[in-house]
């Protein structure tokens, strides 16, 4: 039976879960309007979520074909997977922000291994070692990459614009940018009296910007096409505070559970960074390729502990971080390494890490 939470006002969150994750679940929020109930994310393409999902709208009295629209908070499979079913069981529109829908366009498109080879020579470059590479290039060779999530992703029909309220009959809910986890990242600022009368403004669909308990994962904005250095971690820790600016009453978050005072977690998550942002300066008194830095950090276990899987996302955060200390200033590639190395600059303090 899916777990089905009422949070008041005409909201409620259906648990669905996502297939061989730790994190469990994602945290469906089904919001009434005057035109019928819309999502906020769908969760994983998979039988069991899509079951899910089917039995937690039964619980409402409601049935899949009843869903009005669904409104993405970024294009990763836990969030935006069964969005294309939900659309072909109801008719119901699609909406993400322009930056994540040229994400699922550009991956729709592309030709086939074309990121297994993107992803193969990023690592390369950044110093993974041949045991790393293996399994993709054997991945490459057998054409096994049809296997990977998200490459048919449906398309959404519309645009979340940031800024602008959602044109939802009845509600008066706001699109947020909130870049970072992905280009395209959204809040949700439901700006209505909270039903419980909790002091702040209204109440946040928070998709995986703003979490209770850990740090969303801050990689890179990845398009084999496009050479632009972006500064992810950057447009994270600026979005952190802009979501902490709303003074949200309630969080409502995609994963793990509800929470109150939003300002007193957007100011742990800040800190967190900056402590990991000043580690990262120490270890770099030597040059680091990212993946030898990556080993280095501290991640919720040992490296050697750490799935293969992971450790390709754990580079890519380390590179993240990386690009923030070049921006500020604090960090540089060593000229002429191969694999690239970076070295702090001078005694680089915590001092000026924003």
């Amino acid at each position: 039976m899916t777990r089905v939470t009422e949070h008041g006002g005409g909201v409620w969150s259906l648990e669905v879960p996502i297939p061989d994750n730790p994190l469990g679940h994602t945290l469906v929020h089904v919001l009434d309007t005057g035109r019928g109930p819309v999502l906020v994310d769908t969760g994983w393409d998979d039988p069991a979520s899509w079951t899910a999902l089917s039995d937690g709208l039964a619980e409402l009295g409601l049935a899949v074909a009843d869903v009005h629209g669904v409104l993405v908070t970024h294009h990763h499979p836990d969030h935006h997977g069964l969005s294309g079913r939900v659309r072909e069981a109801s008719g119901a529109w699609v909406a993400m922000h322009a930056a994540d829908i040229a994400v699922v366009r550009r991956t729709r498109e592309a030709r086939p291994g074309a990121w297994l080879d993107y992803l193969v020579g990023k690592l390369a470059a950044v110093g993974a070692p041949e045991e790393h590479l293996a399994p993709l290039l054997a991945a490459r060779e057998s054409g096994r990459t049809r296997a990977l999530p998200g490459l048919r992703a449906a398309l959404p029909d519309r645009e979340i614009a940031p800024g602008e309220l959602v044109d939802l009959a009845g509600r008066r809910l706001r699109a947020i940018w909130t870049p970072g986890h992905t280009p395209g990242h959204v809040c949700l600022h439901l700006e209505e009296e909270h039903p419980a009368n909790l002091p702040g403004r209204g109440r946040l669909f928070s998709g995986d910007h703003l979490l209770p308990g850990i740090s969303p994962h801050i990689g890179l904005y990845e398009d084999p096409d496009d050479g632009a250095v972006t500064d992810p971690l950057g447009d994270y820790l600026d979005s952190l505070e802009r979501v902490g600016r709303l003074g949200a009453a309630e969080v409502l978050p995609a994963h793990q559970h509800a929470f109150t005072d939003a300002p007193a977690r957007v100011r742990e998550l800040l800190a967190h960074h900056e402590e990991r942002l000043t580690g990262l300066l120490s270890l770099l008194a030597e040059p680091l390729t990212p993946w030898q830095l990556a080993e280095c950090m501290e991640w919720n276990r040992p490296w050697d502990e750490i799935p293969y899987g992971s450790r390709t996302i754990a580079v890519s955060e380390a590179e993240a971080h990386l690009r923030r200390l070049v921006k500020l200033g604090r960090v540089e590639a060593v000229p002429g390494s191969d694999p690239v190395t970076y070295t702090a600059v001078g005694r680089a303090g915590a001092r000026g890490l924003r």
